[in-house]
């Protein structure tokens, strides 16, 4: 399954980039007046293949459990899952209004909340398991659960794309995610846990101790390898994390650009580039997250993020700030005289 998709993962255009550079070289205004906006053109260029890129915004928040919360490394329990997914559904949370605003679909993915959901339009049910497992105690997640969550990513973006949606978000939910997130930054930054980690959704000083042992001890008894990428993920991942990283590969798969938002996501973007290296040329950096560990993801990366709003609450949200900015860099390279 995965093999089928990293065959389609091809290069961007070279020769687009280098026509869209000519152009904006040409347009009516001084050469590189525009700053960032014309390197976002190029890459947008290059990634859709043409001169007049098009920016059709969708966000997928993925969300689900994590059997590490047992070990207390989080200052909410896991119940606030299955509440704010129910939030999402009702319109109530702040990836609704930022995604209302930027013109942006919105579909919320239970890809392993441990609750029962009705059928809601912008809901899709495909829980892989009632979340994952305690990473102290075995591997997160199973290569059966792995697979599918990988599938259910890839399956969500080719949904996106064949609507036409043409730049995809990824969002997360998921108490307890910012450990699993900060042990899979440790293995493919090659940084200390202590650096990577932060206090997710608040936890005090003993909280952020309790948070790093925790982490310490799990990558000391799973020995993750970033050279075996989708092996790391199963064993101190997550299925929300698990099914962005199919969610980033299937997107490049069809050639349809993604915008990075926070730590959650870019950890599954780190696994996502280690898996297939050409993916990282479909990436936009939204914003930089209050999360120790988001600056080295980016790093390591080579992304450089477009704002710093003092953000660091996931669900998509920095990410669909940065849509109206890919529109405008769309719009000066296919507009301009």
């Amino acid at each position: 399954m995965i093999d089928d998709v990293l065959k389609r993962i091809k290069p961007v255009s070279k020769d687009v980039a280098e026509q869209a550079r000519e152009r904006q070289n040409q347009l009516t205004k001084p050469p590189g007046s525009l700053g960032r906006l014309e390197s976002m053109s190029i890459q947008l260029a290059a990634i859709q293949n043409t001169l007049t890129p098009q920016v059709r915004g969708a966000v997928a928040v993925f969300a689900a459990d994590h059997g590490v919360t047992e070990a207390g490394v989080s200052a909410f329990p896991k119940a606030v899952t299955e509440q704010m997914v129910l939030n999402f559904l009702g319109g109530g949370a702040a990836i609704n209004a930022l995604a209302k605003v930027a013109d942006a679909e919105l579909l919320v993915v239970d890809a392993g909340v441990d609750a029962d959901f009705h059928e809601h339009s912008q809901l899709l049910q495909r829980k892989v398991a009632r979340g994952s497992r305690n990473f102290l105690e075995a591997p997160a997640l199973s290569l059966v659960e792995l697979k599918q969550a990988l599938q259910l990513g890839i399956d969500v973006a080719d949904r996106f794309a064949d609507a036409g949606r043409t730049v995809l978000i990824g969002g997360d939910m998921g108490i307890g995610n910012t450990t699993p997130a900060a042990a899979l930054t440790a293995v493919f930054t090659g940084r200390s846990v202590s650096e990577v980690t932060g206090r997710g959704t608040g936890v005090d000083d003993a909280g952020l101790a309790r948070k790093i042992t925790v982490i310490e001890q799990g990558l000391a008894k799973h020995q993750p390898d970033a050279s075996k990428p989708l092996d790391a993920l199963a064993q101190v991942g997550g299925l929300e994390i698990a099914a962005l990283t199919g969610f980033y590969l299937g997107a490049a798969a069809r050639g349809v650009a993604v915008i990075l938002d926070g730590f959650i996501v870019t950890s599954a973007a780190l696994v996502a580039a280690a898996v297939a290296p050409a993916v990282k040329d479909y990436f936009f950096a939204s914003h930089t997250s209050q999360e120790p560990g988001h600056m080295l993801q980016l790093g390591k990366l080579e992304l450089t993020p477009l704002f710093d709003l003092g953000m660091r609450l996931g669900e998509g949200t920095g990410g669909v700030l940065a849509l109206p900015m890919l529109k405008s860099a769309a719009a000066v390279l296919g507009e301009m005289a």
